[in-house]
């Protein structure tokens, strides 16, 4: 499989009336948008390749849902009619845009060097980034916005499925519910799963539908969890870093590993 034939596949599941499907070359992307609105989602044709020679026709069906359902919301007016309980964080890479398509900020705190923490509403099957200009109509303060998602995500479930590798532990949460990696914004959770550790802890978030803790017991661990995470990077519809962080008295550190050695950065982190 290349991205020549990808796009030929992905091009035949989502061609339909009112859509318009483009192929940039120089960024191996394929764009579907609304035909009306101009809306649309831009998919890397490499990463669904690569997800492809891991899970085959699976790894096709789920770009398709995703593209479709997120097409499906675009330009819509959105309906909150639970704002206490639809408001949540979605972490997301510092790469990721400031603005809508429409130049729009969106609503964002600092989190790491490596990561950000936007807010969404959850509409079920997808959810809306929360813009300034969402707020503003919703009558909201971005400090409103930031408390009732910081309670929401507390409130997550928080089921971890448990492996050891090479002496170390690790332990997986993939709920698939879209806030996977917003876990590790619950303080609590973390500060419960360091009483669980023996050796240092480690926290992973790879891309959003997945959370890797890690006890790193020996040094071996690190390298574990350095091709753990790049691995699960590559795998993401919504990647955010291959790197991972030390966690100690509430703080997060990244960690480059190198070889057998872990070296911690010394920079500035943020909680």
């Amino acid at each position: 499989m290349d991205s020549i034939k990808m796009k030929k596949i992905l091009t035949e599941k989502l061609e339909q009336p009112g859509r318009n499907i483009r192929y940039n070359r120089e960024k191996d992307q394929l764009r579907v948008e609304n035909a009306d609105t101009k809306k649309g989602i831009e998919v890397s044709l490499p990463s669904v390749v690569g997800k492809w020679n891991e899970k085959k026709d699976e790894a096709i069906a789920e770009t398709v849902y995703y593209i479709n359902e997120a097409l499906a919301v675009m330009g819509k007016e959105t309906v909150v009619e639970e704002a206490e309980k639809q408001i949540f964080p979605v972490i997301r890479s510092t790469s990721f845009p400031d603005e809508s398509s429409e130049g729009v900020p969106f609503v964002f705190d600092e989190h790491t060097a490596e990561t950000r923490i936007y807010y969404a509403v959850d509409l079920g099957k997808t959810y809306r980034m929360i813009d300034e200009q969402f707020l503003e109509k919703q009558s909201w303060t971005k400090e409103q916005v930031r408390e009732i998602a910081m309670f929401n995500v507390r409130s997550l479930k928080t089921e971890m499925k448990k492996d050891e590798v090479a002496g170390n532990v690790f332990y997986f949460l993939n709920s698939n519910d879209g806030y996977d990696a917003s876990r590790i914004l619950n303080e609590s959770f973390l500060k419960e799963m360091s009483s669980k550790m023996e050796g240092e802890m480690t926290i992973a978030v790879p891309h959003q539908d997945v959370l890797i803790i890690g006890d790193m017991r020996n040094e071996t661990g690190y390298d574990v969890l350095a091709q753990m995470a790049m691995s699960f990077f590559a795998a993401g519809h919504v990647p955010i870093t291959a790197l991972s962080f030390l966690y100690e008295e509430g703080e997060l550190e990244p960690v480059f590993i190198l070889g057998k050695n872990k070296r911690k950065d010394e920079g500035d982190s943020k909680k």
